[in-house]
């Protein structure tokens, strides 16, 4: 049985892999497009006219004693400025999804629920910038299946970002209002930092931490995360990344794989 559930595990981390080595190339193929790996959003805009395709696929692994999950999650995210401080941004997520506990298993796949986001910059000066990005989600994402939550969910996150020669900083501090179907807390908060630094040029070092209240009501330990990587610019328009985000607390997964494409058009 141990044998067996090892392979499973081996069997599920592959394909995960595979899933993303399938979106990078796919993405070359009809593109030539990179998403920046960090969770945590910077003050920048697009500018009026600009359009920014990013893909992301996320891998990650978690164990506990009975439970084993597996989730990779796809998503692609179209940004367009408005003018020159103010992008809209739509978020098309899919998940694969698979758990097993004492040798039953469940999974699932599919479209997750869809978001729309206005960010603002309001502010812009000697390398400083603050932004707003106000957001919600539709419920597109099947909650039975583990999907989506069931009903909109708003959000607002204020950004801000410093730029110090090959240094940027980037913080961010969010509130959820999560009105769901699924049982889970409405009101979650999430504060996150991170840090890049150009090594050389066209290649950036990456390194991101965050958490954020627990949507789970049977615990109040916050899912708490760090992650690093890397960003490679193929040319002005065109970024690849890679990066490994690994969990500082139990809620959070224990390891993930992060990675995609940025096309900036």
């Amino acid at each position: 049985m141990k044998s067996m559930t090892h392979r499973i595990t081996t069997y599920a981390m592959v394909r995960g892999s595979l899933y993303v080595v399938f979106l990078f190339f796919l993405v070359l193929s009809a593109a030539q497009a990179f998403a920046g790996i960090l969770i945590t959003d910077d003050a920048g805009t697009m500018g009026k006219g600009k359009s920014e395709l990013d893909l992301i696929g996320e891998y990650g692994h978690d164990k506990d004693a009975r439970i084993t999950a597996n989730a990779s999650d796809f998503t692609a995210t179209l940004t367009y400025g408005v003018i020159e401080p103010v992008d809209i941004v739509l978020s098309v997520p899919y998940q694969f999804w698979s758990l097993e506990d004492s040798g039953s298993k469940e999974k699932g796949n599919g479209i997750s629920d869809v978001g729309v986001e206005v960010k603002w910059r309001f502010y812009e000066k000697e390398g400083v910038g603050f932004a707003l990005k106000p957001g919600f989600t539709i419920p597109t994402g099947d909650e039975k299946k583990g999907l989506g939550t069931g009903r909109v969910t708003a959000y607002l996150y204020f950004i801000a970002s410093k730029e110090i020669g090959p240094w940027a900083i980037h913080m961010n501090l969010g509130y959820t209002r999560s009105e769901n179907n699924v049982d889970q807390r409405k009101a979650i908060w999430h504060a996150s930092v991170a840090s890049t630094f150009e090594v050389v040029k066209r290649l950036t070092l990456d390194a991101d931490i965050g958490l954020e209240t627990n949507t789970g009501r049977s615990s109040d330990t916050p899912p708490a995360y760090i992650l690093g990587g890397l960003t490679y610019s193929v040319s002005e328009s065109v970024d690849i990344c890679l990066g490994i985000k690994g969990g500082l607390t139990k809620p959070e997964k224990d390891i993930a794989v992060r990675g995609g494409i940025t096309w900036r058009f």
